[in-house]
């Protein structure tokens, strides 16, 4: 997971700190997420996911399918 999340910064240009910005924290404390120092609490998963059009399965994991799942609307 937490190589998903720096190669997710990283493709999007984005520094640690401007992340951090993002995501209301601070730049150590984002930091530590990715080296695995801490781990990453649901709501940050969310906001992650969210920002990166992502799904939270992708971000653990447990799928190699970046894109969100989006209901179709019948």
């Amino acid at each position: 997971m937490y190589s998903r999340i720096r190669d997710l910064r990283e493709d999007h240009d984005l520094t640690q700190t401007a992340l951090a910005k993002i995501l209301g924290m601070s730049q150590t404390g984002y930091s530590k997420y990715e080296t695995g120092e801490n781990d990453v609490p649901t709501t940050i998963l969310i906001k992650l996911a969210r920002y990166y059009g992502t799904s939270i399965d992708y971000l653990l994991g447990e799928t190699d399918i970046r894109e969100r799942y989006r209901n179709k609307k019948k």
